[in-house]
């Protein structure tokens, strides 16, 4: 296809997700107060994963990346959302619609990919503990986050060109409150199967593929914790890896049920997608944090609130990598 566009659109009109004033304005309060914690909790795991010398492995490092990628997706549609919602005219340039859709799925696309790393790094760390620094050494590490962004690259690349050939001659209102492929296709003044069954086969299916992936590491995962002897372990272990399951059950299940689908629009996509947009984002440091000591201790430190060795470490010293592997299954 030629790149160029005859669209006799030149912005669009978001319907947002209420038309009540009154609703709209609990929904600012609430997306705000979210959208800050959101950058509050991830901003602090970036600057502890850096700043702590406990805090150099592998682990950590995929860690960091994906709270790096979760204010950059939460920033993609939370402002413009949140600035809509204080206007009258909720409104979007065809440009600005087909950025926002391009970062969208690049940051959406490589957090796919990232997860599953992470999902493998575990993998490796738990059931192959031996072998883990072999396998999951720096290079490797920095390349499976190039790879990752770089997948992701070509996903968002495709999507957005693909969808800025699409002639758009009106009516222009999105029923969204963001710019998607989804929403886009069915305002579009031609046949939209090719894209629609694009969409189906890369976004569908790189969430569908990604998610399985994860479930065989975690199955592999709960057969090792199995093997635990301690009764105490085995229930932090699963209560661990249940959060983390129920985190990616977040972001993959609605991604799955959103893309792997004809561009129709349903009346209950704009609450779905707020799982994978705006709360997918604000679990994650949670989740990913709630257990793991050596985080905590980190995060205190760098708040002011703890600056003594930790009293566990006094005797024994810092959890070994294995034993924090668990903790932060």
């Amino acid at each position: 296809m030629p790149f160029n566009n005859h669209s006799s659109v030149l912005e669009f009109t978001l319907s947002g997700l209420s038309h009540s004033r009154e609703t709209q304005f609990i929904f600012f309060v609430v997306f705000l107060v979210l959208y800050l914690i959101t950058l509050s909790g991830n901003l602090s795991i970036i600057t502890a994963v850096h700043i702590d010398s406990h805090l150099r492995s592998p682990m950590y490092f995929f860690l960091s990346s994906l709270s790096f990628l979760d204010i950059c997706y939460s920033t993609v549609t939370i402002p413009k959302m949140l600035i809509n919602i204080l206007l009258d005219r909720k409104t979007i340039s065809f440009s600005q619609c087909i950025s926002q859709l391009f970062f969208l799925h690049l940051f959406g696309g490589t957090e796919c990919f990232l997860l599953t790393v992470m999902a493998y790094d575990r993998y490796v760390a738990i059931c192959n503990p031996l072998r883990y620094h072999i396998v999951m050494n720096h290079r490797f590490c920095l390349w499976l986050v190039a790879l990752s962004w770089f997948a992701g690259f070509l996903h968002s690349f495709t999507q957005a060109f693909l969808t800025y050939q699409l002639p758009f001659c009106g009516p222009n209102k999105i029923n969204h409150f963001f710019c998607d492929v989804h929403p886009l296709a069915v305002l579009a003044c031609t046949d939209t199967y090719f894209i629609d069954m694009f969409i189906i086969g890369n976004s569908g299916m790189i969430s569908l593929i990604c998610f399985v992936i994860l479930m065989f590491s975690y199955l592999g995962i709960i057969t090792t914790i199995l093997k635990i002897h301690s009764s105490e372990g085995r229930q932090k272990a699963f209560s661990t890896c249940a959060s983390h399951i129920l985190v990616v059950t977040f972001f993959f299940g609605p991604c799955v049920f959103i893309y792997l689908r004809p561009p129709v629009n349903y009346p209950s996509d704009k609450l779905i997608s707020v799982l994978y947009t705006v709360l997918t984002p604000l679990l994650n440091p949670i989740i990913y944090t709630l257990r793991n000591q050596e985080v905590k201790s980190a995060i205190k430190k760098l708040l002011g609130i703890g600056r003594e060795i930790c009293p566990e470490w006094k005797n024994n010293g810092p959890p070994t990598f294995f034993n924090a592997q668990l903790i932060t299954l």
